[in-house]
């Protein structure tokens, strides 16, 4: 199977569904990244902060062993500055290119707006009539967005992935976004993220387990 993961900014997909991405890779399934922004000097970037964060990615995608990475290369925290049909275009294309049977996104009622324009536009993107290959797309839950959304439209687990033998490895990952992680009770810490895959894994009857909510299935 082929899965594609859509980043609005690099760690998200290890927040959302680092665990997962581990043990589907393990499987035997082919996993691509696309990545939608990227800090730059317009928007407050130096130099050594943009080359940073090119590592950083670089060793992610070796990490999860990635069958393929794409940069948008869009401006961070300034979706709501552009045609969404742009967005909506690129994205399309790069699922035409690979025709991943499923996709996994953002929720849409994450507190970021670049989240948000990112769910619109993928769903958008997604229309059966657009790109045939995908069966199934999925948002993944990412703490410090999804825990901070409309409190009336909260995030609504229906899958669950088991990832009891993925977690230590997907914390050492995270780890190398090292601008990112904070000490608790900030939200993106190390403590938040074990305890999150411990509720989920509670509630699924497993260790530790990530949390989904399938939006379409196309069976």
């Amino acid at each position: 199977m082929r899965y594609l993961i859509v980043s609005p900014h690099p760690d998200d997909e290890t927040l959302g569904a680092g665990g997962s991405l581990l043990r589907l890779e393990k499987e035997g399934n082919d996993i691509f990244w696309l990545i939608v922004t990227e800090g730059t000097k317009e928007i407050g970037w130096s130099e050594e902060m943009i080359e940073v964060r090119n590592k950083e990615i670089k060793k992610v995608s070796e990490a999860y062993r990635f069958s393929g990475v794409e940069k948008m290369k869009l401006p961070a925290a300034g979706l709501d500055q552009l045609q969404t049909g742009s967005i909506i275009k690129d994205i399309k294309g790069y699922i035409l290119d690979i025709a991943p049977e499923t996709v996994i996104i953002p929720d849409r009622n994450d507190a970021h707006s670049d989240h948000k324009i990112v769910f619109d536009s993928c769903m958008s993107a997604m229309k059966v009539f657009r790109c045939p290959s995908v069966k199934k797309i999925l948002t993944m839950e990412i703490l410090s967005e999804s825990n901070f959304g409309n409190p009336y439209r909260h995030f609504e687990p229906n899958l669950y992935m088991d990832i009891s033998d993925y977690l230590d490895r997907k914390c050492e990952i995270l780890s190398i976004f090292k601008s990112e992680i904070g000490a608790h009770p900030f939200p993106r810490s190390m403590e938040s993220v074990r305890a999150i895959a411990t509720l989920r894994g509670a509630e699924a009857g497993c260790r530790y387990a990530e949390a989904f909510h399938v939006i379409k299935e196309i069976v």
